[in-house]
Formats: structure tokens, sequence, C-alpha cells
């Protein structure tokens, strides 16, 4: 079993840091990079566990909603990963939409 504590830090953190920010942040960038998360994510686990179905999209629950999408969909997809790579490359997807959300 792989340790993807790295990743639910920082899928917590992205999470803790869209709660706090204002508003008006959510609306230029925040929202939309942490739904775009959350679909990425769920996608992946989506393949990981049924690989030949069609992944369905996370809808869109709206801004306030966006941070618990992207820990559900995290922690989802830790619970599947089974490699020290995937780990790195999720919680690299974390920080990379971290920065383009400004939180």
């Amino acid at each position: 079993m792989v340790d993807t504590t790295s990743l639910t830090r920082a899928v917590d953190h992205f999470a803790d840091r869209l709660r706090a920010a204002p508003q008006s942040r959510l609306q230029r960038a925040g929202a939309a990079e942490a739904l775009g998360l959350a679909r990425e994510f769920a996608r992946r686990a989506q393949l990981l566990e049924d690989p030949g179905a069609e992944p369905r999209e996370m809808p869109d629950a709206g801004m306030f909603a966006a941070a618990d999408q992207v820990t559900v969909a995290g922690h989802d997809l830790a619970l599947l990963l089974t490699s020290e790579a995937e780990v790195e490359e999720a919680v690299r997807l974390v920080e990379e939409a971290q920065k383009r959300a400004g939180v």
C-alpha cells in the first residue's frame, strides 16, 4: 500500500485556502480551478475503478461547493493510487491548481 498522506494534506490545504478566500477570488479563478481539479481527480478515480467504463463528469455545484468537491475527489483518488509516482503527480496537480487559483 502506498502512502498518500502528501496528497490528502495538499488537497486539504487547498480546500482550506478556498474556504478562506473571499468571494471575489473564487469568482476570478479559485472556484474554476478547484472544479477542474476535482473533475480530473474524479475522472482518474473512475478509470482506476472501472477502466472499461466512460467516466462521468463531476457536476458544477457552485463556487461555494468547490472546496468540498476537491476534498471528496482528492480523498477518493488517494484510496486508489498504487505508486509513489502517481501520488507525486497528483500532488503536483494540486499545487499547480492552487497557484493558478491564487489562494
